[in-house]
């Protein structure tokens, strides 16, 4: 569902919500026909921010292909599919991808980790690029239950509440996995899950949140349910601590850590973007569960950061801020008591230990 997140007054969540709709919505139109990966709709909104808003069913994978199949064409993208990357190491000429025997399975002077949840595990666990504390991403599970159409659809348009009623979806794109003409219903947030098989508690959990949005349709699904017609999708958001997505430079947490040291009791007047970064490192992730309405946005201002592009608006500059992954760490350093920062003179450089470091904007 690519749709607004409806507040009262503006949030960073908010206005980045606007943004990505809009976005979102430019690519889908550039580059796919309604009805082969994405339809036009309004939603009901029935209880928080009660209303009927604009927006759209997508069927992610379609978006995806569309934006691989471009890039392709272009030459500026080489796919290894299949290919687990549980490390990332620096070299003196960059980055490189290793796989689970050790070897090298890509390498390149900028590397972006896109890893979801699994960013963690590269850049905090098994790289310790960064302190885990720095990094607080959690993982939260999903469930979406939908079942083929036969008749007519339950409900005039999508409905939401807690989650979101979907009571009719055709594409041809979701054969043959997929029956072509869906209802669905989800999904469930289950904070601290990490793992994408199917139950039939989360099915009856969708039913009890269905029953609120249409009646006769939570009926179905536990019909469905019962005769073993129900189908289901399940898998994993990644989310940040602030609900707000992570996208820029990677901080160096060490560095922070002795440049902190150096400033002593001025460390409170030291700035986000003066923490120290791991050069021609980044990373995209934390979407939570608006993926596909943030996922554009984010990624083609991540692209411009990287280019060394300044933000359009002071407005866009606020936005950058919110999401930038070196938030966390940032914050700690500058509450902890300074007697308590590390502090090694023989690795720290003239001016601070920012020397060399790429900092979002």
């Amino acid at each position: 569902m690519l749709s607004p997140h409806v507040t009262r007054a503006p949030t960073p969540l908010s206005r980045l919500s606007a943004l990505g709709v809009t976005a979102t919505l430019a690519e889908l139109q550039r580059l796919i026909p309604q009805g082969q990966g994405w339809q036009a709709c309004e939603v009901d909104n029935l209880g928080h921010d009660p209303g009927r808003w604009p927006a759209a069913l997508v069927r992610p994978a379609a978006l995806v292909q569309a934006w691989l199949s471009e890039a392709m064409q272009h030459g500026d993208v080489a796919c290894h599919w299949h290919t687990p990357v549980p490390r990332l190491i620096r070299t003196p000429h960059g980055w490189q991808a290793m796989n689970a025997e050790g070897a090298c399975v890509g390498q390149a002077p900028v590397a972006v980790v896109t890893a979801a949840y699994g960013s963690h595990h590269l850049l905090a666990d098994e790289a310790a690029l960064m302190d885990p504390s720095a990094l607080p991403l959690r993982p939260v599970k999903g469930q979406m239950s939908l079942a083929a159409q036969h008749g007519a659809p339950r409900a005039e348009r999508p409905r939401r509440d807690n989650g979101v009623f979907v009571p009719l979806y055709e594409d041809a794109g979701l054969a043959p996995r997929w029956p072509a003409r869906i209802w669905a219903m989800g999904s469930t947030y289950d904070r601290g899950a990490n793992d994408t098989t199917l139950n039939d508690l989360a099915h009856a959990r969708n039913a009890e949140s269905l029953d609120a949005i249409c009646p006769l349709a939570a009926a179905d699904l536990r019909e469905a349910l019962a005769k073993g017609e129900l189908q289901g999708w399940a898998q994993v958001r990644c989310a940040s601590l602030d609900r707000l997505p992570l996208a820029g430079a990677v901080p160096d947490t060490d560095a922070l850590q002795r440049f902190m040291a150096e400033a002593g009791h001025r460390r409170g007047r030291v700035r986000l973007d003066e923490t120290p970064r791991h050069p021609g490192l980044y990373m995209l992730a934390a979407l939570g569960s608006r993926g596909i309405t943030l996922a554009h946005w984010c990624a083609s201002r991540l692209a411009a950061t990287m280019d060394g592009e300044t933000p359009a608006s002071q407005e866009e500059a606020e936005l950058l801020r919110s999401i930038d992954p070196a938030r966390f760490a940032w914050k700690q350093a500058r509450r902890q008591p300074a007697g308590q920062f590390r502090s090694d003179p023989a690795t720290q450089t003239p001016g601070g230990a920012g020397t060399g470091a790429a900092a979002t904007r």
